[in-house]
Protein backbone atom coordinates (compact mmCIF):
# COMPACT_ATOMS: atom_id res chain seq x y z
CA UNK A 1 0.00 0.00 0.00
CA UNK A 2 1.11 3.86 -0.15
CA UNK A 3 2.54 5.74 3.14
CA UNK A 4 4.30 8.66 3.93
CA UNK A 5 7.51 7.92 5.96
CA UNK A 6 9.33 10.35 8.10
CA UNK A 7 13.46 8.47 8.00
CA UNK A 8 14.63 11.06 10.73
CA UNK A 9 13.37 13.39 12.97
CA UNK A 10 13.98 17.10 11.85
CA UNK A 11 13.17 16.45 8.35
CA UNK A 12 10.96 18.49 6.49
CA UNK A 13 9.85 15.94 3.87
CA UNK A 14 7.99 12.92 3.78
CA UNK A 15 8.90 10.16 1.15
CA UNK A 16 5.52 8.17 -0.36
CA UNK A 17 5.92 4.65 -0.82
CA UNK A 18 4.19 2.34 -2.58
CA UNK A 19 5.67 -0.75 -0.62
CA UNK A 20 4.48 -0.22 2.90
CA UNK A 21 2.72 -3.05 4.79
CA UNK A 22 0.90 -2.53 8.21
CA UNK A 23 1.71 -5.16 10.10
CA UNK A 24 1.00 -6.43 13.65
CA UNK A 25 -2.53 -7.48 13.60
CA UNK A 26 -3.81 -10.01 16.17
CA UNK A 27 -5.81 -10.58 19.18
CA UNK A 28 -7.02 -7.35 20.17
CA UNK A 29 -6.22 -5.60 17.16
CA UNK A 30 -8.29 -4.37 14.30
CA UNK A 31 -7.40 -3.50 10.43
CA UNK A 32 -8.70 -0.16 9.14
CA UNK A 33 -8.83 0.78 5.60
CA UNK A 34 -8.53 4.76 6.01
CA UNK A 35 -10.16 7.09 3.70
CA UNK A 36 -9.33 10.06 4.57
CA UNK A 37 -6.84 11.78 7.01
CA UNK A 38 -6.46 15.38 7.90
CA UNK A 39 -3.60 17.26 8.93
CA UNK A 40 -2.94 18.98 11.74
CA UNK A 41 0.20 20.79 13.17
CA UNK A 42 0.85 18.10 16.14
CA UNK A 43 1.93 16.30 13.21
CA UNK A 44 4.16 18.80 12.47
CA UNK A 45 5.51 18.99 15.79
CA UNK A 46 6.19 14.97 16.13
CA UNK A 47 8.65 15.82 12.47
CA UNK A 48 10.67 18.60 14.11
CA UNK A 49 11.03 16.32 17.55
CA UNK A 50 8.57 18.64 19.45
CA UNK A 51 6.55 16.10 20.28
CA UNK A 52 8.39 12.64 21.30
CA UNK A 53 8.02 10.19 18.39
CA UNK A 54 10.92 7.47 17.09
CA UNK A 55 11.73 7.71 13.83
CA UNK A 56 10.68 6.31 11.25
CA UNK A 57 7.21 6.72 11.42
CA UNK A 58 4.24 7.50 9.37
CA UNK A 59 3.01 10.42 10.71
CA UNK A 60 -1.01 11.53 10.77
CA UNK A 61 -3.61 10.69 13.79
CA UNK A 62 -6.98 12.09 12.43
CA UNK A 63 -8.20 9.16 10.49
CA UNK A 64 -11.65 8.10 9.21
CA UNK A 65 -11.99 4.99 7.43
CA UNK A 66 -13.50 1.34 7.55
CA UNK A 67 -13.14 -1.44 10.02
CA UNK A 68 -11.74 -4.57 7.42
CA UNK A 69 -10.72 -7.26 9.58
CA UNK A 70 -10.99 -7.72 13.66
CA UNK A 71 -8.88 -9.86 15.52
CA UNK A 72 -9.56 -12.29 18.37
CA UNK A 73 -11.32 -11.09 21.30
CA UNK A 74 -12.15 -7.50 19.74
CA UNK A 75 -15.66 -6.54 21.10
CA UNK A 76 -17.57 -3.25 20.44
CA UNK A 77 -16.32 -2.94 16.49
CA UNK A 78 -17.34 -4.84 13.64
CA UNK A 79 -16.35 -5.54 9.58
CA UNK A 80 -17.65 -2.63 8.13
CA UNK A 81 -17.89 -0.18 10.76
CA UNK A 82 -17.13 3.36 10.09
CA UNK A 83 -14.54 4.34 12.35
CA UNK A 84 -12.08 7.34 13.35
CA UNK A 85 -8.86 6.45 14.87
CA UNK A 86 -7.99 8.13 18.83
CA UNK A 87 -4.39 8.67 18.83
CA UNK A 88 -4.63 8.05 23.09
CA UNK A 89 -7.29 5.82 24.35
CA UNK A 90 -8.13 5.54 27.45
CA UNK A 91 -7.65 2.13 29.46
CA UNK A 92 -10.62 2.04 31.86
CA UNK A 93 -8.53 0.98 34.78
CA UNK A 94 -5.87 3.29 35.63
CA UNK A 95 -6.27 5.84 38.61
CA UNK A 96 -7.11 8.68 36.08
CA UNK A 97 -9.97 6.69 34.34
CA UNK A 98 -11.39 5.27 37.28
CA UNK A 99 -11.59 9.07 38.55
CA UNK A 100 -13.05 10.33 35.84
CA UNK A 101 -10.45 11.44 33.85
CA UNK A 102 -9.83 9.03 31.28
CA UNK A 103 -8.68 12.11 29.07
CA UNK A 104 -5.37 11.90 31.40
CA UNK A 105 -4.61 8.68 30.77
CA UNK A 106 -1.17 7.65 28.97
CA UNK A 107 -1.28 3.99 29.01
CA UNK A 108 -1.16 3.91 25.57
CA UNK A 109 1.86 5.30 25.44
CA UNK A 110 3.50 2.57 26.69
CA UNK A 111 2.81 1.79 22.62
CA UNK A 112 4.85 4.60 21.70
CA UNK A 113 7.62 3.07 18.76
CA UNK A 114 5.80 -0.39 18.59
CA UNK A 115 6.12 -1.26 14.91
CA UNK A 116 3.11 -0.90 12.86
CA UNK A 117 4.34 -0.47 9.07
CA UNK A 118 7.33 -2.31 7.47
CA UNK A 119 8.47 -0.97 4.25
CA UNK A 120 11.62 -2.13 2.58
CA UNK A 121 12.47 -4.63 5.26
CA UNK A 122 12.43 -1.71 7.75
CA UNK A 123 10.55 -1.31 10.46
CA UNK A 124 8.56 2.14 10.61
CA UNK A 125 5.96 2.73 14.04
CA UNK A 126 2.97 5.50 13.45
CA UNK A 127 2.55 8.39 15.29
CA UNK A 128 1.59 7.88 18.49
CA UNK A 129 0.33 4.18 17.13
CA UNK A 130 -1.82 5.46 15.04
CA UNK A 131 0.01 6.76 11.31
CA UNK A 132 -3.12 8.01 9.44
CA UNK A 133 -1.17 9.04 6.26
CA UNK A 134 -1.08 5.21 5.30
CA UNK A 135 -4.35 3.63 3.02
CA UNK A 136 -4.43 0.51 5.91
CA UNK A 137 -3.44 0.81 9.75
CA UNK A 138 -3.74 -2.09 12.43
CA UNK A 139 -4.33 -0.63 15.56
CA UNK A 140 -5.78 -1.84 19.12
CA UNK A 141 -9.23 -1.75 19.15
CA UNK A 142 -9.17 0.99 21.91
CA UNK A 143 -8.33 2.74 19.19
CA UNK A 144 -10.86 3.08 16.97
CA UNK A 145 -14.21 5.54 17.90
CA UNK A 146 -17.52 4.47 15.55
CA UNK A 147 -19.37 7.21 14.06
CA UNK A 148 -22.29 6.67 11.92
CA UNK A 149 -22.23 5.14 8.09
CA UNK A 150 -23.64 8.12 6.41
CA UNK A 151 -20.95 11.36 8.13
CA UNK A 152 -18.84 12.05 5.36
CA UNK A 153 -15.11 10.26 5.64
CA UNK A 154 -13.17 13.87 5.73
CA UNK A 155 -15.31 15.41 7.99
CA UNK A 156 -15.26 12.21 10.94
CA UNK A 157 -11.02 12.67 10.43
CA UNK A 158 -11.58 15.83 11.93
CA UNK A 159 -13.24 14.36 15.08
CA UNK A 160 -10.14 12.17 15.61
CA UNK A 161 -8.12 15.58 17.53
CA UNK A 162 -8.47 18.85 16.28
CA UNK A 163 -12.08 19.26 16.80
CA UNK A 164 -12.88 17.61 19.90
CA UNK A 165 -9.34 19.18 21.62
CA UNK A 166 -10.98 22.76 20.95
CA UNK A 167 -14.51 22.03 21.17
CA UNK A 168 -13.52 20.69 24.69
CA UNK A 169 -11.48 22.99 25.80
CA UNK A 170 -15.07 25.16 25.90
CA UNK A 171 -17.67 22.89 26.59
CA UNK A 172 -15.42 20.69 29.06
CA UNK A 173 -12.62 22.43 30.73
CA UNK A 174 -13.59 26.37 30.57
CA UNK A 175 -16.96 25.45 30.55
CA UNK A 176 -18.09 28.84 29.07
CA UNK A 177 -21.08 30.16 30.65
CA UNK A 178 -23.72 32.00 28.55
CA UNK A 179 -23.13 35.81 28.01
CA UNK A 180 -19.29 35.59 28.84
CA UNK A 181 -16.57 36.84 26.78
CA UNK A 182 -13.80 34.81 25.69
CA UNK A 183 -10.63 35.49 23.66
CA UNK A 184 -9.17 32.65 21.51
CA UNK A 185 -5.71 33.24 20.46
CA UNK A 186 -4.50 31.23 17.36
CA UNK A 187 -7.01 30.57 14.41
CA UNK A 188 -5.55 27.14 13.72
CA UNK A 189 -7.80 24.07 13.60
CA UNK A 190 -7.81 23.60 17.25
CA UNK A 191 -8.32 27.42 18.30
CA UNK A 192 -11.53 28.17 15.38
CA UNK A 193 -12.91 24.45 16.72
CA UNK A 194 -12.72 26.50 20.52
CA UNK A 195 -14.37 29.04 18.93
CA UNK A 196 -16.99 27.17 18.28
CA UNK A 197 -17.62 25.67 21.40
CA UNK A 198 -17.66 28.73 23.11
CA UNK A 199 -20.65 30.25 20.73
CA UNK A 200 -22.31 26.78 21.03
CA UNK A 201 -21.98 27.76 25.16
CA UNK A 202 -23.34 31.03 24.34
CA UNK A 203 -20.52 33.71 24.30
CA UNK A 204 -21.70 36.94 23.74
CA UNK A 205 -18.23 38.14 22.66
CA UNK A 206 -15.57 35.85 20.80
CA UNK A 207 -12.50 37.84 20.01
CA UNK A 208 -10.10 35.65 17.85
CA UNK A 209 -6.19 37.05 17.61
CA UNK A 210 -4.00 35.58 15.28
CA UNK A 211 -0.99 37.25 13.09
CA UNK A 212 -2.69 35.69 9.69
CA UNK A 213 -4.86 38.66 8.23
CA UNK A 214 -6.56 35.62 6.30
CA UNK A 215 -6.94 33.59 8.93
CA UNK A 216 -8.52 36.42 11.20
CA UNK A 217 -10.89 37.19 8.80
CA UNK A 218 -12.08 33.26 8.56
CA UNK A 219 -12.93 32.73 12.23
CA UNK A 220 -15.63 35.19 11.92
CA UNK A 221 -17.95 33.15 9.78
CA UNK A 222 -17.43 29.91 12.48
CA UNK A 223 -19.20 32.66 15.19
CA UNK A 224 -16.18 34.99 16.25
CA UNK A 225 -17.64 38.61 16.64
CA UNK A 226 -14.18 40.02 16.87
CA UNK A 227 -10.78 39.56 14.73
CA UNK A 228 -7.79 41.50 15.98
CA UNK A 229 -3.65 40.94 15.11
CA UNK A 230 -1.40 39.92 18.28
CA UNK A 231 -0.45 43.57 18.73
CA UNK A 232 -4.18 44.52 19.42
CA UNK A 233 -5.00 42.11 22.30
CA UNK A 234 -3.55 44.25 25.20
CA UNK A 235 -6.29 47.09 24.17
CA UNK A 236 -8.95 45.18 23.85
CA UNK A 237 -8.89 43.15 27.11
CA UNK A 238 -8.22 46.74 28.75
CA UNK A 239 -11.39 47.70 26.90
CA UNK A 240 -13.59 45.00 28.37
CA UNK A 241 -15.86 46.08 31.86
CA UNK A 242 -13.67 43.82 33.77
CA UNK A 243 -10.50 45.02 32.54
CA UNK A 244 -10.31 41.55 30.39
CA UNK A 245 -11.79 38.54 29.07
CA UNK A 246 -13.75 36.21 31.26
CA UNK A 247 -11.63 33.36 29.22
CA UNK A 248 -9.23 33.21 27.02
CA UNK A 249 -7.94 29.58 24.84
CA UNK A 250 -4.22 29.65 23.97
CA UNK A 251 -4.27 27.66 20.74
CA UNK A 252 -0.68 28.05 20.21
CA UNK A 253 1.17 26.31 22.35
CA UNK A 254 3.80 28.82 22.98
CA UNK A 255 5.39 30.68 26.61
CA UNK A 256 4.67 33.74 25.51
CA UNK A 257 1.29 33.31 24.51
CA UNK A 258 0.08 31.85 27.08
CA UNK A 259 1.77 34.77 28.85
CA UNK A 260 -0.06 37.01 26.88
CA UNK A 261 -3.57 35.05 27.77
CA UNK A 262 -3.07 35.63 30.85
CA UNK A 263 -2.88 39.27 30.44
CA UNK A 264 -5.31 39.43 28.94
CA UNK A 265 -7.95 37.44 30.94
CA UNK A 266 -9.67 39.37 33.89
CA UNK A 267 -9.02 39.14 37.45
CA UNK A 268 -11.00 35.97 38.86
CA UNK A 269 -10.91 34.99 34.97
CA UNK A 270 -10.06 31.52 32.76
CA UNK A 271 -6.36 30.96 30.79
CA UNK A 272 -7.24 27.64 28.86
CA UNK A 273 -4.06 26.07 27.64
CA UNK A 274 -4.72 23.79 25.01
CA UNK A 275 -1.65 24.52 22.48
CA UNK A 276 1.07 21.94 22.88
CA UNK A 277 4.49 23.40 23.30
CA UNK A 278 8.14 21.82 23.57
CA UNK A 279 8.89 21.20 27.57
CA UNK A 280 11.79 23.44 27.53
CA UNK A 281 9.50 26.47 26.81
CA UNK A 282 9.37 27.79 30.10
CA UNK A 283 6.23 30.39 31.05
CA UNK A 284 6.85 32.90 34.30
CA UNK A 285 4.00 34.25 36.63
CA UNK A 286 5.15 36.00 39.75
CA UNK A 287 3.48 34.56 43.32
CA UNK A 288 1.89 38.36 43.69
CA UNK A 289 -0.43 38.09 40.71
CA UNK A 290 -1.03 34.21 40.84
CA UNK A 291 -2.26 35.39 44.24
CA UNK A 292 -3.78 38.78 43.52
CA UNK A 293 -5.16 37.83 40.79
CA UNK A 294 -6.93 34.55 41.03
CA UNK A 295 -6.51 33.83 37.50
CA UNK A 296 -7.49 30.06 36.89
CA UNK A 297 -4.85 28.59 34.58
CA UNK A 298 -6.49 25.23 32.98
CA UNK A 299 -4.34 23.13 30.79
CA UNK A 300 -6.72 21.09 28.56
CA UNK A 301 -5.49 17.91 27.06
CA UNK A 302 -7.98 15.77 24.45
CA UNK A 303 -10.78 17.99 25.35
CA UNK A 304 -10.62 17.84 28.86
CA UNK A 305 -12.82 15.05 29.27
CA UNK A 306 -13.49 11.23 27.79
CA UNK A 307 -12.65 11.22 24.46
CA UNK A 308 -15.36 9.43 22.99
CA UNK A 309 -18.07 11.12 24.75
CA UNK A 310 -16.56 14.47 23.09
CA UNK A 311 -16.35 12.80 19.96
CA UNK A 312 -19.64 12.04 20.43
CA UNK A 313 -21.02 14.84 21.27
CA UNK A 314 -19.32 16.83 18.05
CA UNK A 315 -21.26 14.06 15.82
CA UNK A 316 -24.30 15.17 17.55
CA UNK A 317 -23.82 18.74 17.33
CA UNK A 318 -22.62 18.86 13.80
CA UNK A 319 -25.73 16.60 12.93
CA UNK A 320 -27.90 19.54 14.68
CA UNK A 321 -26.02 22.19 12.18
CA UNK A 322 -24.30 23.95 15.12
CA UNK A 323 -20.52 22.82 14.26
CA UNK A 324 -19.13 23.49 11.05
CA UNK A 325 -16.97 20.73 9.97
CA UNK A 326 -17.19 21.05 6.38
CA UNK A 327 -16.25 25.05 6.62
CA UNK A 328 -13.04 23.89 8.17
CA UNK A 329 -11.60 22.03 5.16
CA UNK A 330 -10.13 24.76 2.98
CA UNK A 331 -7.79 22.30 1.30
CA UNK A 332 -8.12 18.59 -0.36
CA UNK A 333 -5.44 16.98 -1.49
CA UNK A 334 -4.09 13.42 -2.44
CA UNK A 335 -1.46 11.37 -0.42
CA UNK A 336 1.11 12.20 -3.29
CA UNK A 337 0.53 16.06 -2.53
CA UNK A 338 1.57 15.81 1.18
CA UNK A 339 4.52 17.73 1.41
CA UNK A 340 2.62 20.60 -0.18
CA UNK A 341 -0.28 20.65 1.94
CA UNK A 342 2.35 20.48 5.06
CA UNK A 343 4.51 23.84 3.74
CA UNK A 344 0.82 25.27 3.32
CA UNK A 345 0.54 24.77 6.90
CA UNK A 346 3.12 26.00 7.80
CA UNK A 347 2.59 29.51 6.25
CA UNK A 348 -0.69 29.42 7.77
CA UNK A 349 -2.50 29.32 4.50
CA UNK A 350 -4.72 26.21 5.40
CA UNK A 351 -6.90 26.02 8.15
CA UNK A 352 -7.30 22.26 7.82
CA UNK A 353 -5.94 20.24 5.19
CA UNK A 354 -7.91 17.10 4.28
CA UNK A 355 -5.65 13.96 2.46
CA UNK A 356 -7.81 11.69 0.42
CA UNK A 357 -7.12 7.86 0.69
CA UNK A 358 -9.53 6.62 -1.72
Amino acid sequence: MRAAILHEIGQDKLEVRDDVEAVGFGAGKVRVRLRATSLCHSDLSAMSGVLPQPAPFVPGHEGAGDVTEVGEGVAGVAVGDRVVLCWMPPCGACPHCLRGQAHLCVSSLRRLGTPGFRFGGTDASGFYSTGTFAEEVVVTADSVIKVPADMPYELAALIGCGVTTGLGAAVNTARVEPGSSVAVIGAGGVGIAAVQGARICGAAQITVVDPVESRRERALGFGATEAIAPEGLKAAAKSQEAGGYDYVFEAVGRASTVRAAYDAARRGGAVVVIGAGPKEDLVQFSMGELFFNEKRILPSMYGGDDVRRTAARAVELWRAGRLDLAGMITHRVGLAEVNEAIAQMRSGEALRTVITLD
